[in-house]
């Protein structure tokens, strides 16, 4: 019973802070900014709850229904965000093309970096100057070399952690930020163990620990946050705007209103991409600490060679993914060897 408990109330506590805590507060924004417009119209008065309606009742249910509406839309949302969803072929293509230009140019920048620091240090080869001229000679990496040559250890850092929020491979590339920043987390168990975490998700997390488990909640929940944050800004300044339309606006408050919430959607989108640092590390941590149970549970057994593990995962993914085949037999060999049973009194 107690789990049951914890269960709920985790569950329950990513939904608050994720979605409804950010719904209440684009709320509170509108009530503030939008709503002293809208009832100075004879229409709106109409339909306006009477003095013996609480306005903070209101905005405790209203907080709650639209937090709750997102909550259920959320992979959608995230689609639009991460550049999967409504977004035309031209476009999508010119994202992926401007994104991989970034993970390059943040490539070669890291890699100049290291290779100064060899010829620096005297370890350096013919081939590693060449190489090193040749990255010089790059517009992307000439363009910030000053500058990257009086950062400090801990500023190249930023640089390396800025090229791990891409995936590993090109062909992953997505056409924003917040699309690699998720999909370098995706890509982790397949590229490392050829786990397809994006097949087996239900299967990983059922076996895992409950303090695994629930870190990877916490850290989803403050990428959620932000990305509520952002959605209600936006909706929050086209009211606004629209507002404006109104017999009787006030537009200094609206136009303010509609200003600053749309100079925080970069802001929010950014922290946004930020938060999944946390996220990726929990998923990591996920996959490394339950491939191991996953398998026991599967009925398998982990292979001592990596190379023979990453050959079971393929295996064990493709059945689940794929209709049976024949050549599924080939994971007998990773069957785990059950004890016979005991022969009866």
């Amino acid at each position: 019973m107690g789990d049951i408990a914890k269960g709920v109330f985790s569950g329950a506590w990513a939904l608050l802070v994720g979605w409804i805590v950010p719904a209440s507060l684009n709320l509170s924004v509108f009530v503030l900014a939008v709503v002293p417009t809208l009832r100075r119209d004879a229409a709106v008065v109409r339909w306006w709850p009477g003095p013996q309606v609480k306005v903070s009742l209101l905005l405790l249910v209203g907080s709650v229904l639209v937090g709750l509406v997102l909550h259920a839309l959320q992979n959608p949302l995230y689609r639009v965000l991460e550049g999967y969803a409504l977004w035309p072929d031209p476009a999508y293509g010119w994202g992926c093309r401007r994104q991989l230009r970034v993970k390059h140019g943040l490539r070669d920048r890291i890699a100049a970096l290291r290779l100064e620091q060899r010829v620096r240090e005297g370890r350096v080869g013919a081939d590693a100057a060449v190489r090193l001229a040749r990255l010089r000679s790059s517009p992307d990496v000439a363009r910030h070399t000053r500058r990257d040559r009086r950062r400090s250890t801990v500023q190249k850092a930023l640089l390396q952690e800025g090229l791990s929020r891409y995936p590993v491979s090109d062909e992953q590339v997505a056409p924003t930020r917040l699309g690699n920043a998720i999909r370098r987390l995706e890509e982790y168990g397949y590229e490392r163990f050829r786990l397809d975490t994006q097949v087996m998700w239900h299967e990983l997390t059922g076996c895992a620990s409950d303090q695994t488990r629930r870190q990877v909640e916490l850290a989803r929940t403050r990428v959620d946050f932000f990305v509520a944050l952002l959605y209600g800004h936006g909706v929050v300044a086209l009211c606004a705007l629209a507002a404006l339309l109104s017999s009787r606006p006030q537009q200094g408050v609206l136009l303010t209103s509609a200003s600053v919430l749309i100079a925080l959607m970069p802001v929010w989108y950014w922290s946004a991409v930020k938060a999944t640092d946390e996220w990726a590390a929990s998923v990591r941590s996920l996959v490394n600490l339950g491939r191991k149970p996953l398998a026991e549970s599967l009925g398998y057994s982990l292979p001592l060679q990596l190379e023979a593990e990453r050959t079971m995962w393929t295996l064990v993914c493709r059945l689940s993914r794929l209709p049976y085949h024949e050549r599924a037999v080939a994971l007998d060999q990773y069957r785990a060897c059950t004890p016979p049973p005991p022969p009866p009194p």
